[in-house]
C-alpha cells in the first residue's frame, strides 16, 4: 500500500472492496482473509478491520465455514445510481473527435476481449437482460511517459460482431461502432474518484491504494439506445478534464452552464 496516503491502510482496503462490491465482482463471495492479505500486502488484523467496516454498513455478511458474501439488496449498482435524477450528468460535445484525437496520440494494449454474460449492472446500463451476451474489452492506454488509463468497456454482442482484439488494437471502439453502422448520438458521463486495486495498480505502474480518476460513460446512438458502457480509471498525474463555465441570467439567477473543452493527458 502507498505509505504517502493519509488514509489508514484498513480504510484504503475498505474503499477498494466497497467499489468492487458496487461493480458486482463478488457475486460468488469475497476472497478469503489470506488472499486479501497477499493482495494488499498487509497483516490479518488490517484485513479484518476493513471487512468489519463493510459488515458494519450491512454490505457483507460473514459466516463461519461459509465465507464472506455480499448482502442481497444492499448494493445499489452504479448504473442505477447514475440514473438518479439528483445526480448531475454531463452531455458530451465533440465526443468522437476527442476520442479520436486521444487515440492518435497514445498507444493501446488490449488485455482482454471476450464475450460474457451481462451482469445486472451492465444489463441495466445497456438496457439488456441479465445474462444477455456482451463483448467485454479491457485495455491500457499509454503515452510516452507511461500508462495513462485502464479502460473496461461492454458492447452488446450484436454490435461487436465485426471487431475483436486485432481491430481494437488499431482503432477506438467508437470508430469501429460507426464502421459497423452505428450512428453515435451522444453520451452521459460521471466523474468521481476511487483507489487502485492490485490488478489495476500493476497495469498503471502505481501502488495499490493510489488515487485514480474514475470515469463512467454511457454512449447511445441517435435514437437514444445505449451502445457502449465504459469504466475508465485514469492516473491523475497524467490526465485532466477541462470545462469552461459561464453564468447566464441576472445576478439573482446564479445559473451556470458548462461547455466541455477537452480531456488533456500528459
Amino acid at each position: 500500500m502507498a505509505d504517502t496516503l493519509p488514509l489508514p491502510k484498513y480504510h484504503q482496503i475498505y474503499l477498494v472492496l466497497r467499489e468492487q462490491l458496487h461493480e458486482g465482482r463478488f457475486a460468488q463471495g469475497l476472497p478469503g482473509e489470506l488472499a486479501l492479505m497477499r493482495q494488499f500486502g498487509v497483516a490479518r488484523v488490517t484485513v479484518r478491520r476493513a471487512l468489519q467496516e463493510l459488515a458494519g454498513e450491512g454490505l457483507i455478511a460473514r459466516e463461519r465455514g461459509r465465507g464472506t458474501h455480499p448482502v442481497a439488496g444492499s448494493i445499489v449498482p452504479i448504473a442505477t445510481r447514475a440514473s438518479d435524477p439528483g445526480i448531475k450528468r454531463t452531455r458530451l460535445t465533440g465526443l468522437l473527435e476527442n476520442i479520436v484525437a486521444t487515440s492518435l496520440h497514445t498507444s493501446v494494449k488490449v488485455l482482454e476481449v471476450t464475450q460474457v454474460a451481462a451482469t445486472v449492472e451492465v444489463a441495466q446500463a445497456l438496457r439488456l437482460l441479465p445474462g444477455d451476451p456482451v463483448q467485454k474489452a479491457v485495455r491500457v492506454r499509454s503515452t510516452r511517459a507511461g500508462p495513462l488509463s485502464h479502460i473496461t468497456t461492454w458492447v452488446p454482442a450484436e454490435l461487436a460482431r465485426s471487431f475483436g482484439k486485432r481491430e481494437l488494437q488499431k482503432k477506438a471502439i467508437l470508430l469501429l461502432l460507426e464502421e459497423a453502422g452505428v450512428r453515435v448520438g451522444g453520451a452521459h458521463q460521471t466523474i468521481s474518484a476511487r483507489l487502485a486495486d492490485a490488478q489495476v495498480a500493476s497495469h498503471l505502474g502505481i501502488a495499490v491504494g493510489s488515487a485514480l480518476m474514475a470515469v463512467r460513460r454511457l454512449i447511445h446512438d441517435e435514437q437514444g439506445k445505449p451502445v457502449q458502457w465504459l469504466h475508465g480509471l485514469y492516473r491523475p498525474d497524467r490526465y485532466e478534464y477541462q470545462m469552461q463555465l459561464s453564468r447566464i441570467g441576472d445576478i439573482d439567477a446564479k445559473v451556470w452552464v458548462s461547455r466541455e473543452l477537452s480531456a488533456q493527458f500528459h
